[in-house]
């Protein structure tokens, strides 16, 4: 499974939303591939994804995709991560 963390510009933030995703699957125990990048890159990135994770505000910037666009409220709550990624992935 491939998963892509993505914000605005350049990958501060996504890098911060990559992390915690990848903690909040392990609490879920599953394996999956979590890369960041910018919403600019994005087409490129997640070609082969099959989870988007952003913000509300970058939804309508990603176009068109085959992966399930996951909006995450807050960064830094794991709780929250771990929660939409189970709907997602499970």
């Amino acid at each position: 499974m491939k998963i892509i963390a993505i914000c605005g510009a350049g990958i501060g933030t996504s890098e911060i939303l990559r992390v915690n995703a990848v903690r909040a699957l392990g609490r879920l125990d599953i394996d999956a591939e979590v890369t960041a990048s910018d919403v600019a890159s994005v087409a490129a990135a997640a070609a082969d994804a099959q989870v988007i994770l952003t913000s509300a505000e970058l939804v309508s910037r990603i176009g068109a995709t085959n992966a399930d666009v996951v909006v995450i409220d807050n960064y830094f709550d794991l709780d929250e991560i771990t929660a939409k990624l189970e709907i997602a992935v499970g």
